[in-house]
């Protein structure tokens, strides 16, 4: 394995839990580097064109950018393999780019057009790849959480050896769905690995002042869960604590909760003008801890590239998601008669 996953993370907050590392040992090789850093700034500039076309009017609806979040999903992406089942809630975009979806379809489904991945009828909140066992994309805070343990209920019923990695933030922790599915899941053993994208706020109520203790990782407590606090603004942590986590489900010791320490730059959605925070919080956060600039710095340092050389693959993307956008804007509407399909299953 290539990233060690032999120690805890420090916390984010600065404090050492019992049990925990003080520095964990982390590494990874120049090859995963690149991928890591390719795909992180994939998200990025995917989420600041999605932004741009909604200012532009030509995304409707809800649209919850993944700004800053973006070494939680690329790391724990790159811990499982392409069998394994990925769920999420409506901060979605992201997670799509990093299944392997296509940025032209994600884009095109952002925009309501015929070309995207649910026929332009699904939006922000609402596409899949059954093709990439991508299962969503929810709307409802939480709902996904049940439906990502019935996957992982599906892959030990069915004898593999997959999981289901099911990710939910810091405001729907408190959700009683939640903890129904965590019953069921350490009960039945389950291969499910549930991932706390905690970027302080859930809307904008910090999570101090809705959670009665703020370390959400020892919520499985009760149930015999395991749990992890990780600081996911680093990917190669990220990585280390996922590989921990797959290979805990894989040995068939049930589930397994990640606590990632993140945080989203952008408002709650489109519609947050985020006042709940300042602007010198946001600012600090970009300035000491953003994940792409620390991969980037890291691979300056160890010589694994050079600045032409990530500038370089910055020209690339931007040009793969500039594309993206041309082939929205250029895609068809849905036709009015399908208002009427994908509305009732034959069975």
């Amino acid at each position: 394995m290539a990233v060690s996953a032999r120690a805890n993370s420090t916390s984010p907050r600065g404090r050492t839990k019992k049990g925990r590392a003080k520095k964990p040992v982390l590494a990874a090789t120049s090859e995963e580097m690149h991928q890591y850093y390719r795909d992180m700034l994939m998200i990025r500039r995917f989420e600041e064109k999605a932004g741009q076309l909604y200012g532009m009017g030509l995304i409707g609806g809800f649209c919850h950018l993944y700004i800053g979040q973006e070494a939680v999903v690329v790391g724990m992406q790159a811990s499982i393999t392409p069998d394994d089942a990925v769920i999420t809630s409506y901060r979605d975009h992201g997670h799509m780019i990093a299944c392997g979806m296509d940025p032209r379809g994600v884009m095109a489904e952002l925009t309501g057009r015929a070309g995207g991945y649910s026929g332009g009828k699904g939006g922000s909140m609402h596409m899949f790849s059954r093709e990439k066992n991508f299962y969503g994309g929810h709307g409802i805070v939480a709902a996904q959480v049940p439906i990502g343990t019935g996957i992982a209920f599906a892959h030990r019923y069915k004898g593999n050896d997959n999981v289901s990695l099911t990710y939910l933030g810091d405001g729907a922790i408190n959700q009683g769905q939640v903890y129904e599915s965590f019953n069921m899941a350490a009960l039945w053993k389950l291969p499910v690995i549930y991932v706390i994208e905690n970027n302080k706020y859930g809307m904008g109520t910090s999570v101090e002042r809705a959670s009665a203790n703020p370390d959400l990782y020892i919520r499985g407590q009760a149930y015999g869960i395991p749990g992890k606090q990780v600081d996911g603004m680093d990917v190669v942590a990220v990585r280390a604590a996922g590989d921990e986590a797959v290979a805990h489900c894989r040995a068939g010791k049930g589930p397994f909760i990640l606590e990632m320490m993140t945080y989203r730059y952008r408002g709650h959605s489109m519609s947050d003008p985020a006042k709940y925070r300042t602007r010198e919080e946001v600012s600090k956060v970009r300035q000491e801890r953003d994940p792409i600039e620390r991969l980037r710095m890291k691979m300056l340092e160890e010589k694994v590239a050079d600045d032409d050389a990530l500038k370089q693959v910055d020209r690339e993307i931007k040009d793969i998601i500039s594309d993206a956008a041309e082939f929205a804007q250029n895609s068809p509407e849905p036709d009015p008669s399908e208002l009427f399909t994908d509305i009732l299953v034959d069975a």
